[in-house]
């Protein structure tokens, strides 16, 4: 019989019961590290990440609870990029302090190095305090840890994360990375409701790379989940943008979510939509016991990649602020080149995406 010890991670709990809470959740892309990036962020001292996140750190910290998948390994020197990723462990410290509270690690990247890139990920992250899931030490490690339960704001997420691939990298044993297979999500998701989570969340990477339109597997294990009881699917791994679906119970009650890729957040590609991606916004409201999914919105945002120095250097922008730019970009091409994008995304989105709406300040 499996144990149920995993625990329940308070995020600066609230002590007192109220009539009404709130909780802002935000979901970023796919966080990757490619050669170039790593060449750009080292110092004289190490590594610093945190000037990639400046121009929207307000955005990741003002949220309450702040995910993102981190397509990387953490598994020390040398550091590589693609095809078999270890970043720095800055990487990491840099998108903690600029708000991001929990790490998705089951991606198709989790065993680019083997079973010392699994456990050090693992090591390194909670030694920083990072929490994080989706990869585990062994069997009885993800026994203790998984599922993820995480509480704020007196509201409890159940949070569960799975990969379709591994990119043909056998898991090396005894790690365990979490791989989309319908018995056991439904074996966890059926133990994640002892939990009685007021909330069940399904991070999943899926899909086909570069292609925009969900395809009719990503559907199928999107309406297999949200029949279990998962009210929010996240999805990661296309590299770029597809659509999303804000599923109401009635004209004013909202039943589930399901955003099938977030795009990149930061990385070095340069192929065709691969430079934006979206924040997605959602705000949870507990009134009289009874959790709902008040509204959802997002925030587009784009890798702006100057040369300085004979350095490339990364920045991600919000994309649709236009406060200080094009005055920011080095040359006009470069900020139509991000305004043509958006405007093609923004089409994207007016054929795929239903019950959300962008934010823009």
């Amino acid at each position: 019989m499996r144990t149920c010890t995993t625990i329940l991670i308070c995020l600066f709990c609230l002590p007192e019961l109220r009539s009404q809470d709130t909780l802002n959740l935000l979901f970023i892309g796919d966080v990757m590290a490619h050669q170039k990036q790593i060449n750009a962020a080292k110092t004289d001292s190490g590594y610093s990440f945190e000037p990639c996140f400046e121009f929207v750190k307000p955005y990741l910290a003002e949220a309450n609870v702040t995910v993102a998948n981190l397509e990387v390994t953490l598994a020390g020197e040398p550091y590589s990029g693609y095809p078999t990723f270890s970043a720095p462990d800055e990487l990491a410290v840099a998108l903690q302090r600029s708000g991001v509270d929990v790490l998705l690690t089951a991606n198709n990247h989790a065993c680019d190095k083997g079973r010392k890139g699994v456990e050090r990920t693992i090591d390194m992250l909670d030694s920083l305090h990072i929490i994080h899931t989706g990869t585990f030490y062994d069997s009885v490690h993800r026994s203790r840890t998984y599922p993820l339960l995480l509480k704020k704001n007196n509201i409890v997420i159940g949070l569960l994360n799975y990969t379709h691939s591994t990119n043909n990298i056998p898991t090396p044993e005894p790690t365990v990375v979490n791989r989309i297979d319908t018995a056991q999500m439904a074996a966890d998701i059926a133990l994640t409701k002892r939990f009685s989570p007021d909330i069940i969340v399904a991070a999943i990477h899926w899909g086909e790379e570069y292609k925009l339109y969900a395809n009719r597997e990503q559907r199928a294990i999107a309406g297999f989940l949200l029949r279990q009881g998962v009210r929010l699917v996240i999805g990661s791994h296309p590299h770029v943008l597809q659509g999303m679906e804000m599923n109401k119970a009635s004209d004013t009650t909202v039943q589930s979510v399901v955003v099938y890729s977030l795009g990149n957040f930061i990385s070095n590609m340069t192929a065709a939509n691969t430079e934006i991606g979206v924040m997605v916004r959602i705000r949870l409201i507990k009134k009289h016991e009874t959790t709902y999914i008040d509204k959802g919105d997002y925030i587009f945002t784009w890798v702006y990649k100057p040369e300085e120095n004979n350095i490339r250097r990364f920045y991600v922008l919000p994309a649709a602020v236009d406060a200080g730019q094009p005055a920011f970009f080095a040359h006009e091409k470069e900020y139509q080149r991000m305004k043509a994008s958006l405007a093609a995304m923004r089409k994207l989105y007016r054929e795929t995406t239903t019950g959300f709406i962008e934010y823009i300040e």
